[in-house]
Formats: structure tokens, C-alpha cells, sequence
């Protein structure tokens, strides 16, 4: 028997975690290839009757709801949601996560924030036993750029990390933009086992407007493998 591709279990992971919603729900709507299969699987629903209001975490999620005939709101209309779907580029047993290859860390990261749960789908290649093997993101403010570079490097050889730290680019002479006009740096520490404690001290860095740690914010994680789709964590718990 074939197994299935990577793009089969991403899409159902996230057809599992699309059963959890239910009508007349606010929901935020994640980012990259995953999210976006919940979102056109979603799309397919309201076809079909479902009314719920989505605040997307990027333009490019807006652009796909919006072609699907999905209703949109914003977090200041729309300020406390009821669960977000999210993707990761990798996660451990303890729900925490790293998040940012398609640039919408910041967003994604308010955006879970203001929501009472936090449903993560992910195929089982994103799963690790300690975090760090997919670079992480760093998001800067343009100003000084460099210098908050030097900052990022200091706090991880405080931690005993080591690996380059690259400006994400968009062409050879452009750096990316964030949907918020940010750098972002991919820091390539490939073990990071203190998340928690670079977490607080990326976030002490004056510069840094987030990073891509998730911890705390996911609820339940819909892994999707050879063999099916299982959860890690509780899928009715959370609350704001």
C-alpha cells in the first residue's frame, strides 16, 4: 500500500480539526500550506450552509477566503474568537511550537492569543523531540537591524546556542517584508532546549517585535500520519 503524500495528511489533518466547528463560530484562520487546506475545506462548508465569521492571520489567507465566499472580520471588529486553525513547522509533546516560515508569526501569534482555543494540524514529519530543527523565525523592526542582530546572537550563545542567523530575503538585493513591514531573521539553532527562557529573553531585545515560539497558545494538535489523524491535548479545553 502506497503511504499518502505529505499534502494528504496535511488535508486530513485538517478535515479532522474542521469537525470541531460549529455553527455561528468566530474563528481565526492560520497561514501556509496546511492552514490552507482548512480554509479551502472550510470554504466547501459554507457552500454548503455553515455561517461563521473568519479573521484571517495574513492578506494571502484573506485573498483565499475571500474567493471561497467566506465571511471576514478583523480582531477590532471581532476582537475575541472562538478557535483558531493553525498549521506549525514543527511542534513537541508539550504543544509547543515553532511557527513563521510563511512570514506570518505576528499575526498568527495575536491572533491565537485572542482565541479560546487553539487547534494546531500538522502532518508527523512536523513533529519533534526537541525544538529547533526548522530555523527560527525572529521578527525585527527595520531600524537598526543590525544591531538587534547582535542582540539576537548574544542571548543565544547565553543559552549555548550556536547556528546562523539570516536575513530572510525575498530577492537577492530585497529582504522579505512582513505583512507588517518587518525583517525577519531565521535563527538555525537546531536544538533549542530551553524554549521557554529564549522566549522571554527575545522578547526582553528591543527590536524584536516577536518570535516564532508558540508556548501556552495551542490546545490540541491534529497529527496526521500513515495511519490516521490522532490528537495531542485536549480539544474542548482553553478559554479566555
Amino acid at each position: 500500500m502506497t503511504p499518502p503524500s505529505a499534502d494528504a495528511m496535511k488535508r486530513a489533518a485538517a478535515a479532522a480539526a474542521l469537525e470541531s466547528v460549529a455553527h455561528g463560530m468566530r474563528l481565526g484562520l492560520g497561514t501556509g500550506s496546511t492552514a490552507a487546506h482548512f480554509v479551502d475545506l472550510l470554504g466547501a462548508r459554507v457552500r454548503e450552509g455553515l455561517e461563521v465569521v473568519g479573521v484571517p492571520t495574513s492578506e494571502r489567507t484573506r485573498l483565499q477566503a475571500e474567493k471561497l465566499g467566506i465571511k471576514l472580520s478583523t480582531l477590532d471588529e471581532t476582537p475575541e474568537l472562538d478557535l483558531t486553525i493553525d498549521g506549525a513547522d514543527e511542534f513537541d509533546a508539550s504543544l509547543r511550537l515553532v511557527k513563521g516560515g510563511g512570514g506570518a508569526l505576528l499575526r498568527e501569534k495575536i491572533v491565537a492569543a485572542a482565541s479560546k482555543r487553539m487547534f494546531v494540524i500538522a502532518d508527523a514529519t512536523k513533529e519533534v523531540a526537541t525544538l529547533g530543527a526548522f530555523p527560527l523565525p525572529v521578527e525585527i523592526d527595520r531600524f537598526g537591524a543590525r544591531s538587534t542582530r547582535l542582540h539576537i546572537e548574544r542571548v543565544a550563545r547565553g543559552l549555548g546556542l550556536e547556528g546562523p542567523i539570516t536575513l530572510r530575503m525575498a530577492a537577492p538585493d530585497a529582504p522579505y517584508l512582513t505583512d507588517g513591514g518587518h525583517y525577519i531573521y531565521d535563527c538555525a539553532f537546531s536544538a533549542i532546549d530551553e524554549p521557554e527562557t529564549l522566549a522571554q529573553r527575545l522578547e526582553s531585545i528591543p527590536g524584536v517585535v516577536d518570535h516564532g515560539l508558540f508556548i501556552g497558545l495551542a490546545t490540541a494538535i491534529f497529527v496526521a500520519g500513515a495511519s490516521g489523524v490522532r490528537i495531542i491535548g485536549d480539544v474542548t479545553g482553553g478559554g479566555l
